[in-house]
C-alpha cells in the first residue's frame, strides 16, 4: 500500500518512441592520455537504459511482469485505492502487453487499481488484484482468449479490513496480500482457491505472527505488528539467504517477513528490519539479466541491462519527503545502498529476466 499523496502523472503521446538509449562506456585502463578521464570527472554508468513509451492515455505505471515472450505493465490511471475516479474522471486501469524489445500489443481495461499483476506460467494467465484500500476484486486476464481474456471473481473470506495488493503463486499457490489491515490481528496473506466466479481466502500467516528476526547479529522471535503488508514475491535459488522462500515487504514498518514452507504446517517466519522503507524487491536468478522498472513520476517502462549479479537483491526505497529510489538490499543487515548511475529513475515495480 502506498500512503503517501499521489503525483501528478506525465503524459506521453499515442505512437511507441524510438528507445532512447542512455548507456555510458567504461574508459579502458589502457587508454591513452588524450581519452583519458579527467580526475574531477563523473565517473562512467556501467548500465544501458532503454526507455518506452505508454499508449494513448495510459498513466502511472505500477506492477510488472513477464508471460511468455511479453512483458506486462499495470497502468493505475490515477484512479483512487478504492476504485474512486481520478481527477480525469477515469475509473479503470489499463494492463499493456509489450515485446521484449518495447513494441506495444493488446491491452485491457479493469475497472479500478490494479496493484497486483502477476503471471501464472501454468495457467498461461495473468493474476490481478484490484483496490488496495478497499471495495477489492480478483481477476485473471488469459491473453490468448481473445474478446474472453478477462475473468472477475468476488472475494469470499475478506476478514481484514481493507483490501488486497499483489498476487503471487508460490509453490502452485496462489497467494494474495492483505493490504491496509483495520488492526493487527487480521492475515496478512491469504491463499485464494478459485471456483466459479468466487476467489475464496484463508489466512497463511497474521499480522501479529511470531518471526525469528534475521538480521546479523540478532537472536530471538518477536512478535509482529504489521501495519502495511504490500508488495510480495518469491526468492529464487541463486539468493544467498532465504532461498525458494515466500517474501512480503510491509512497507510502513520498514520490515521484510521471509515465510519457509508458507502455507504449510511447517511454516516458519523470519523477519528482517530495514533502514528503509521499501516497495517492491526483486532478484536475480542468474548473472546479467535485463531489470525492467516502471516510474509513474515519468510514466515510462525502462529496460536495464549492466552488471548484475546472481543473487542480487533490489528494492524500490520510499521515503516520505523524497522522490522513489533503487537500491541494493543487504540480505544480512537489512541497509539499503542507493544504486549509482540509476538516480534518475523513480521506481516502482521491479522485474529480473532472461533475454529471452
Amino acid at each position: 500500500m502506498d500512503i503517501r499523496p499521489s503525483r501528478k502523472p506525465f503524459m506521453f503521446g499515442a505512437a511507441l518512441s524510438a528507445a532512447v538509449l542512455l548507456s555510458c562506456t567504461a574508459v579502458p585502463a589502457n587508454a591513452s592520455p588524450a581519452n583519458a578521464v579527467p580526475a574531477n570527472a563523473t565517473p562512467a554508468s556501467p548500465y544501458t537504459v532503454k526507455s518506452f513509451a505508454a499508449v494513448g492515455s495510459e498513466s502511472k505505471p505500477d506492477d510488472i511482469t513477464r508471460l511468455g515472450n511479453n512483458i506486462y505493465v499495470a497502468f493505475q490511471n490515477g484512479v483512487g485505492p478504492m476504485g474512486e475516479p481520478s481527477t480525469s474522471g477515469a475509473t479503470a486501469s489499463t494492463i499493456q502487453q509489450y515485446s521484449l524489445d518495447g513494441t506495444p500489443g493488446a491491452s485491457w481495461t479493469i475497472t479500478g487499481k490494479i496493484d497486483g499483476l502477476h503471471a501464472d506460467e501454468a495457467g498461461q494467465r495473468l493474476l490481478v488484484t484490484t483496490n488496495e484500500d478497499g471495495n477489492s476484486s480478483f481477476h485473471t486476464v488469459t491473453p490468448s482468449a481473445g474478446a474472453a481474456a478477462v475473468k472477475d471473481f468476488a472475494y469470499t473470506g475478506l476478514t481484514h479490513g481493507g483490501g488486497t495488493d499483489t498476487a503471487t503463486i508460490y509453490q502452485g499457490k496462489i497467494f494474495i496480500t492483505a493490504s491496509n489491515p483495520a488492526d493487527t490481528t487480521g492475515p496478512a496473506i491469504y491463499r485464494a482457491t478459485l471456483s466459479g466466479s468466487t476467489a475464496a481466502l484463508a489466512p497463511v500467516f497474521t499480522d501479529n505472527a511470531t518471526a525469528t528476526v534475521a538480521n546479523a547479529g540478532s537472536t530471538g522471535t518477536t512478535t509482529l505488528a504489521l501495519t502495511d503488508p504490500d508488495s510480495a514475491t518469491v526468492v529464487p535459488a541463486a539468493s544467498p539467504r532465504f532461498k525458494n522462500q515466500f517474501a512480503l515487504a510491509s512497507q510502513g514498518d520498514q520490515q521484510l517477513i521471509f515465510a519457509d514452507r508458507a502455507g504449510t504446517p511447517q511454516q516458519s517466519l523470519q523477519v528482517l528490519n530495514l533502514s528503509q522503507q521499501v516497495d517492491d524487491t526483486a532478484f536475480a536468478t542468474t548473472s546479467r539479466q535485463t531489470l525492467w522498472i516502471t516510474d509513474p513520476d515519468h510514466n515510462t517502462v525502462l529496460s536495464v541491462t549492466g552488471p548484475f549479479a546472481a543473487g542480487q537483491a533490489l528494492s524500490t526505497v520510499t521515503p516520505d519527503a523524497a522522490p522513489d529510489y533503487l537500491a541494493t538490499l543487504d540480505l544480512s543487515t537489512g541497509s539499503l545502498t542507493p544504486v549509482q548511475g540509476l538516480s534518475s529513475i523513480h521506481p516502482k515495480g521491479l522485474l529480473f529476466t532472461s533475454a529471452q
